[in-house]
């Protein structure tokens, strides 16, 4: 028997949604593409984002300590750990049923609520920049940062948010029970929105105010579970130079060297493909044989068998 293609899936946005009704029917959606790539002889890990679902929970929570004020501030760590779990609930639900409605019996399906290290000296410490939870006024914006040391900032007009940190991971700490559940078969969801942010602190894991980029994450995660494929999944089905403008120019395949210099020409956007192409292309360089692929879900498993989507390699 052919040994079977190790994939680890990177999960956007879109394929969550961004309410609980929403998700439960994204979710639907999204088991069906990750048991196309089952049925189609791979291995897959799962890791996703958590951007309206952390910042729903962190809304939640701040109005709990405004309805209880013996409630103290819940830490954005521990926020992270809750997206984790109940986006893991729904996931690894609609997996198994699409499994099992597929007459495959033999693969469980478990969530692994997963700690990432990040280096507590990393300069995004200094510089805060990514923006959760909901816009607030100028006087609610000030009531956070006294209340809680937020750091908030104005946003084009369209109110204050919180900001916080975004350092790269350094490590995952569960990776050796994520080895071995993958090894024994099973369906792993981990590193859910990046990972829970901790630094180490002796034998101690202390929770950070950050969040962790969910791509550099699963590149993190396919490098340590020496994955054959990195699928980050996003709202396109290639990579483009010049994306919007008339002269724009879809990318089927592209190498490593070729993905920096477009990066040094400011072709692709912070915050939005700059990350996935960064973490492709970090991916693709780390091992010989290694690669990734950047596409739309539905995509995916034409994506793996070589017809669409963006392919990074050395």
């Amino acid at each position: 028997m052919s040994k079977k293609r190790r994939i680890v899936i990177a999960l956007g946005g879109n394929a969550l949604g961004n309410t609980l009704p929403e998700q439960m029917t994204a979710v639907k959606i999204t088991a069906k593409a990750i048991v196309d790539l089952i049925e189609e002889g791979c291995e897959v890990v799962v890791a996703h984002g958590n951007g309206p679902q952390v910042g729903m929970v962190n809304n939640a929570m701040i109005a709990l300590t405004h309805e209880d004020e013996q409630q103290p501030n819940t830490p954005l760590s521990v926020c992270v750990a809750m997206s984790q779990a109940y986006i893991g609930y729904d996931l690894q639900n609609a997996l198994r049923e699409e499994l099992l409605n597929r007459g495959i019996t033999d693969i469980p399906v478990a969530t692994m609520i997963t700690q990432v290290r990040v280096d507590e000296n990393d300069p995004a410490f200094l510089s805060p920049s990514k923006p959760i939870g909901k816009f607030v006024t100028a006087e609610q914006a000030k009531m956070m940062e006294e209340n809680f040391h937020y750091v908030m900032k104005e946003d084009s007009g369209r109110g204050w948010r919180r900001v916080v940190a975004s350092p790269k991971p350094v490590e995952i700490i569960e990776i050796g029970t994520i080895r071995t559940m993958v090894s024994s078969g099973d369906l792993v969801i981990a590193c859910g929105g990046g990972g829970i942010p901790v630094t180490r602190q002796g034998n101690h894991l202390k929770g950070a105010s950050a969040v962790i980029d969910k791509d550099f994450a699963s590149c993190l995660l396919a490098k340590e579970l020496d994955a054959d494929y990195l699928i980050i999944l996003t709202a396109v089905e290639k990579v483009a130079l010049n994306f919007g403008k008339p002269e724009e120019q879809w990318l089927d395949e592209v190498s490593v060297k070729e993905a920096e210099q477009y990066i040094q020409e400011g072709h692709f956007a912070p915050g939005s493909m700059l990350p996935k192409v960064e973490a492709a292309m970090d991916f693709a360089a780390s091992k010989p044989g290694r690669t990734a692929l950047i596409t739309l879900l539905e995509k995916s498993r034409d994506a793996v068998q070589g017809k669409t989507g963006t392919t990074f390699h050395l």
